[in-house]
């Protein structure tokens, strides 16, 4: 089989647009089980992206977004001509997932990945109060804030910086730690950390200030302590066009206000 000839699935979001994109693009390229393609090409805007790509974390799939949402920025640019030609060409960019390792008040244990951004927030009127621990130290003994957050590269264009947080190129070693209006120390505005961190959160009277935790989409409430770090085996890789590729946004990004 050719670069040119690749099996292609589409998948598209709950949308008449996505719904419509997806027919019209089947009719001309071909259909194929999400199983049997080389590439799996997500009709809809960056939330439908991160949900295929969670569903496909770690499959060797390849995944080429075009958008037909209300947000694109992990999105090619919507066009039927040339798709064959513009999946061969495209950029492939490696992105690593954050591991979620969370505790609630009842004891139990659960499990998640993100690929933008594992936040805490608070659950009620009162702000939550926040141990953080980087590689088993604490750095911060007492965070007073609406939340928190550790930010992917990939996910830093999206919470982390409408929370203040850096812009991370996609190849970045780092991973970017945020809060949420913090209000003591009031002067904090996060840092940067080691793709190798594990950054440990533990809620101070967690009875009083209840916190939930989030991975992506993802919910677990009530924690009493949560655990991040970056996935060692899991990974996917996103195409992007080479005339709009991930740093060029990046850069855009960055210029634009």
């Amino acid at each position: 089989m050719t670069r040119h000839s690749q099996a292609l699935s589409f998948l598209h979001a709950d949308t008449e647009d996505a719904f419509e994109a997806a027919a019209r693009l089947s009719a001309l390229y071909g259909q194929e089980r999400v199983e049997d393609a080389d590439v799996i090409v997500a009709l809809g805007g960056d939330g439908f992206m991160l949900q295929v790509l969670r569903e496909t974390m770690g499959s060797g799939k390849r995944i080429y977004g075009m958008n037909r949402g209300t947000v694109g920025f992990l999105m090619n640019e919507y066009r039927e001509d040339g798709l064959r030609e513009r999946i061969a060409a495209a950029i492939p960019e490696t992105i690593r997932p954050l591991q979620m390792h969370a505790v609630d008040a009842d004891g139990k244990v659960f499990e998640a990945l993100a690929v933008n951004e594992v936040s805490l927030l608070r659950q009620s009127y009162q702000a939550a109060k926040i141990r953080i621990a980087i590689d088993g130290k604490v750095r911060l003994e007492e965070l007073i804030c609406d939340g928190v957050m550790v930010a992917t590269p990939a996910g830093s264009t999206a919470y982390n910086l409408s929370a203040h947080g850096p812009i991370l190129p996609l190849d970045a070693p780092l991973l970017a730690l945020t809060p949420v209006s913090p209000f003591r120390p009031r002067r904090w505005r996060g840092a940067l950390l080691s793709n190798q961190a594990t950054v440990r959160f533990d809620i101070l009277e967690p009875e009083k200030r209840p916190v939930n935790a989030v991975a992506d989409h993802t919910e677990i409430k009530s924690v009493v302590s949560v655990e991040v770090r970056e996935s060692h085996n899991r990974t996917v890789t996103v195409l992007f066009d080479e005339s709009h590729s991930w740093n060029e946004r990046i850069l855009s990004e960055q210029f634009r206000y």
